[in-house]
């Protein structure tokens, strides 16, 4: 069974994706950026910025009946490879006891320019 969870953003229907899907006992969730109402938010702080991402993350989970503690994987993409350690402190204050698989690196570019960082995570239901 397949199980589709949507964020109502405007680009899920632009590029064709899903915030979440969940298939069996496994859930991917899509690259999620800052972005509150269509709006890039905590511009200048990719600290804030990827605690942002992580409650979103953490909220698209609750609804597939999932929680932080099933996240076996973390993928992270930096604008700038400076903003590493910011944002590994934002991680590790949601995973540092989960300790997931956790992959980070930097890309030469955002959709937005004000998008600091972007992060996947992949769970398993157990």
């Amino acid at each position: 069974m397949k199980t589709k969870l949507s964020s109502s953003a405007v680009w899920e229907d632009i590029v064709g994706y899903s915030r979440a899907v969940k298939v069996g006992n496994v859930i991917e969730i899509a690259g999620t950026a800052s972005v509150k109402n269509g709006e890039v938010i905590h511009t200048h702080d990719p600290y804030l910025q990827a605690g942002y991402i992580l409650n979103i993350i953490e909220n698209a989970l609750k609804q597939l009946d999932a929680r932080l503690d099933d996240v076996i994987r973390t993928r992270i993409y930096l604008r700038n490879v400076d903003d590493w350690q910011q944002v590994a402190k934002a991680h590790k204050e949601y995973f540092g006891k989960i300790k997931p698989v956790c992959t980070m690196v930097a890309v030469s570019s955002m959709i937005n320019p004000d998008i600091l960082v972007e992060i996947e995570a992949t769970a398993v239901l157990t």
